[in-house]
């Protein structure tokens, strides 16, 4: 079979319950390669739990997660390290490390997993850093950032791998407008660039619309609709109407 036609990310009948609590209700979706998977909803609707499925840092009850061809659900931790390699995560609150520089965050998972020589090393840092308008600022610390900086500066650190997969978690969530729309451009600049395929969780349903092809609508543990932000736009649906108006 054609691997080009094989989804990047098939995600099927996915369960997760933490005690009584029934988060995902058996869901399936599937990110093609190169798209852009826009994963919408209210708060505590399962799409946070659903990105910690993908990269691996909780299990589900049941169903199936397949990544670049494997079924990541059936390794052991060395090969799921491999896999996660070439994922790269944006959190949403950044999660730089307090004590490292600009450069030393985003050198960090080349300094874990590559066997880049050191000057190498500092020649992609800067150059991933220009790619996200930060190459200014290599030696500041995270404290000395604003959130969206970080958030760039996360973005760099989650490219540093080269990916093949990227998954955010609200990349726009506490930015001002201008912030928001900014890393919103950032992410339409990598698709074109890199076509990565990507996940992304967010709440900014008219932000979304500038970067992702196809939109997933979460609503207490299942999918209510799936399609493209004008088809959900337009849907009579009152759920979907009421997130889209």
């Amino acid at each position: 079979m054609n691997n080009d036609k094989q989804p990047a990310i098939a995600v099927q009948n996915l369960r997760k319950s933490f005690g009584t609590q029934r988060v995902l209700n058996g869901i399936s979706f599937q990110v093609g390669r190169g798209e852009t998977v826009a994963v919408i909803g209210r708060s505590g609707g399962g799409k946070s739990v659903l990105l910690k499925l993908l990269i691996g840092l909780q299990t589900p009850d049941s169903g199936s997660i397949r990544i670049a061809d494997e079924e990541i659900l059936k390794l052991d931790g060395k090969r799921l390290n491999t896999v996660r390699k070439k994922i790269g995560f944006l959190f949403q609150q950044a999660a730089l490390y307090d004590s490292l520089c600009v450069a030393e965050n985003v050198d960090f998972p080349l300094g874990r997993h590559s066997r880049m020589p050191a000057e190498e090393r500092a020649q992609r840092v800067r150059s991933l850093l220009a790619e996200v308008g930060m190459d200014q600022e290599l030696q500041k610390f995270p404290s000395q950032l604003s959130g969206g900086m970080q958030k760039r500066v996360g973005l760099a650190r989650a490219l540093a791998l080269d990916p093949d997969f990227l998954l955010f978690d609200e990349p726009t969530a506490g930015l001002d407008p201008i912030t928001a729309a900014e890393i919103g451009n950032l992410i339409v600049e990598l698709k074109k660039k890199r076509q990565v395929s990507a996940i992304v969780v967010t709440h900014d349903v008219h932000g979304a619309k500038a970067y992702s092809d196809r939109m997933v609508l979460l609503h207490q543990g299942s999918i209510h609709a799936e399609g493209s932000f004008e088809e959900l736009e337009g849907s009579k649906d009152e759920l979907v109407s009421q997130f889209f108006r």
